[in-house]
């Protein structure tokens, strides 16, 4: 993991779509708007770190609590905040050693960040969520699910896997997810505790990436909250193969491809993303 990362880096000049590629929105990665006003904000103290957060919306049904992927940071959610928060209330955070969030020596592991979030809610006095995860965040979804399905109501998993194995190997040869490093590394200089660190954080977190998750069929059919199980048509880290298997594998998930976006599918097409959130957690 490392020495791709390292080759990552090297290819980041090539990282602008240019020419016909910049007529495809799957190729594009927009800036997100600022967030809107939020309700509350903060760091909770959990599980020795510090973790930001931040609270949208005021409404009393059951919150949405989005989770963001790797590298990222709660603000790429902004879009969909600001609509979700409309009728919902809506959390978001930075994982642990993310964006504001700081973290600790201890090794990262899916599990880690999980029991983060579920610290979190309990912070907040929050029992029960719907969960948004994209990337890692739809892996800690999946987690949660297995391991506390009584702290979730649906799961929306978009760009998930459940295998190392189901990550493209060719993923950081793409101009566009080479462009999300860059820009990931030049938001956490901006927002961190430690902006000087971002490669002993790429190399903490990559050493989770190397090993997980290698979750067994039979763990993901214990799975019994409503899941959607979500891919870009044209995500550029997930294998479409896997993410059929996992929806087949997840007891009555549903699976849904969105159209002409890639792994970054809620920046491409906010307004149909946010449509597929609310498609499927406002059934009744």
């Amino acid at each position: 993991m490392r020495k791709l990362l390292a080759i990552a880096y090297s290819l980041l000049v090539l990282a602008s779509p240019s020419g016909a590629e910049a007529a495809d929105r799957w190729t594009e990665l927009p800036t997100p708007p600022a967030m809107p006003e939020a309700v509350e904000s903060g760091k909770a103290p959990v599980n020795g770190i510090e973790m930001y957060y931040a609270v949208y919306g005021t409404a009393k049904d059951t919150p949405i609590l989005m989770i963001h992927g790797g590298l990222g940071y709660a603000d790429i959610w902004a879009n969909q905040v600001a609509d979700l928060a409309k009728d919902h209330r809506v959390i978001v955070a930075d994982s642990r050693g993310h964006g504001r969030s700081t973290r600790t020596d201890a090794p990262y592991g899916y599990d880690l960040m999980a029991s983060d979030y579920l610290a979190l809610l309990d912070y907040l006095k929050v029992d029960k969520v719907a969960l948004v995860g994209w990337s890692d965040g739809g892996i800690i979804g999946l987690d949660i699910a297995m391991k506390h399905p009584e702290r979730l109501t649906r799961l929306f998993a978009q760009a998930a896997n459940t295998k190392t194995s189901g990550v493209k190997a060719d993923v950081l040869e793409n101009k566009t997810f080479l462009a999300y490093i860059d820009r990931c590394g030049e938001v956490y200089k901006k927002i961190s505790p430690t902006p000087d660190q971002y490669d002993a954080f790429v190399n903490q977190i990559g050493q989770m990436w190397a090993s997980e998750p290698n979750w067994t069929d039979d763990q993901l059919k214990t799975i019994k909250t409503p899941t959607a199980i979500v891919l870009g048509d044209h995500d550029e880290a997930v294998d479409r193969g896997h993410t059929e298997y996992i929806a087949k594998t997840v007891p009555g998930a549903e699976l849904v491809i969105l159209k002409d976006v890639s792994h970054f599918a809620m920046l491409q097409d906010p307004a149909g993303y946010t449509a597929a959130v609310r498609a499927f957690l406002d059934k009744p």
